[in-house]
């Protein structure tokens, strides 16, 4: 088990790098081809997503911190779910990434991802309100 959540920790540390360091080949090689990038009322293929990553200023060139945090990881024999945090620019991504490993690697098959600096009406996991998000705007 060990071995697994090493080699997904690796993934998500791409992930990390490519995003702060808008390495499109970098991204490229942890995302599965048939990804769909998934947000509120947004759905982007893999060539779309890269393609923007790869038009937007580099956060590190800009001069943003490099705050990323893993929050949870879930490994299941070849499956994996994390949940991730992801500040770039001036949002405050949370992502949750889906995991699958074939052919003796894993690759990211799902994106979902929401901004938790915007004001939402999300609710935590008893289903009542968080007050700690009810001042933030929803994108």
């Amino acid at each position: 088990m060990q071995q697994e959540f090493e080699g997904v920790l690796t993934v998500i540390q791409d992930y990390f790098d490519g995003l702060h360091f808008a390495d499109v080949k970098k991204l490229n090689a942890i995302f599965h081809d048939d990804v769909v990038l998934k947000a509120p009322g947004v759905r982007r293929t893999k060539t779309e997503w890269l393609n923007a990553v790869g038009a937007r200023p580099v956060p590190a060139q800009q001069g943003y911190a490099y705050g990323f945090k893993v929050l949870s990881i879930e490994i299941l024999h070849d499956q994996a779910m994390v949940k991730v945090e992801c500040p770039l620019f001036d949002y405050s991504y949370v992502d949750f990434l889906g995991l699958l490993k074939e052919n003796q690697r894993w690759l990211i098959v799902n994106k979902m991802y929401t901004d938790m600096s915007a004001e939402s009406n999300l609710l935590n996991s008893t289903g009542v309100n968080n007050e700690n998000n009810q001042n933030r705007n929803d994108s």
